[in-house]
């Protein structure tokens, strides 16, 4: 990872240390023992998460995706979409299921691996563009404040997941299923031999 010592408004020095407070709750959503706590952490990067992409994707993904390359923009977009769907989800009302935990912990996995790409890859190559990277940082700055306090806009993968009303065939609901289906199987053999054993005892 990048060591650079540049001033706290510079756009680099900004997404770094978002990174590093979205790193942070990861780490203590890993130690929490309480679901009140887990929930509040997870509310807490969802946040942090759609503020970072709103940048990410506004301002400091076009005024570097020439120098830095179609290849590792292309991937850095895919890898927000999958973190966003599963933002999304979080997101929904109909979220709270006995997947969350699990799903939190894969959007944690997912960003990590994200933010080592852009460490290592994207943020030092696009360190060499020539452009007013403070100049953007303080652009960067101001659109954090305004979606602070206007809100941030609904993205394509939370209009997807709204789509769904809850109904989409998640994991967490085909995992259901399949304890349902085990369950009413189960309770047929359990009925057959009854009947089987009623029928040898007359």
């Amino acid at each position: 990872m990048f060591e650079w010592m540049l001033p706290e408004n510079h756009a680099i020095a900004i997404l770094k240390k978002d990174h590093d407070a979205v790193k942070e709750l990861f780490d203590k959503f890993e130690k929490a023992e309480k679901t009140a706590v887990k929930e509040k952490i997870i509310d807490q990067a969802v946040t942090a998460l759609k503020l970072h992409a709103v940048l990410e994707e506004e301002l400091f993904y076009p005024a570097v995706r020439a120098h830095v390359g179609s290849e590792v923009m292309n991937e850095a977009d895919e890898e927000h979409h999958v973190a966003k769907v599963l933002i999304a989800e979080l997101d929904s009302p109909f979220g709270k299921n006995d997947h969350r935990d699990a799903k939190f912990t894969v959007l944690a996995e997912s960003v990590r691996h994200h933010i080592k790409e852009e460490e290592n890859q994207m943020l030092p190559k696009a360190k060499e563009l020539d452009i007013d990277f403070e100049a953007l940082g303080e652009r960067m700055l101001n659109r954090k404040k305004e979606l602070l306090a206007k809100g941030i806009p609904v993205d394509a993968e939370h209009r997807m997941i709204a789509k769904t009303n809850g109904k989409a065939d998640s994991p967490a609901a085909a995992a259901r299923r399949k304890v349902s289906n085990s369950r009413t199987a189960s309770s047929k053999s359990t009925e057959g031999t009854r009947r089987k054993t009623e029928s040898y005892v007359q």
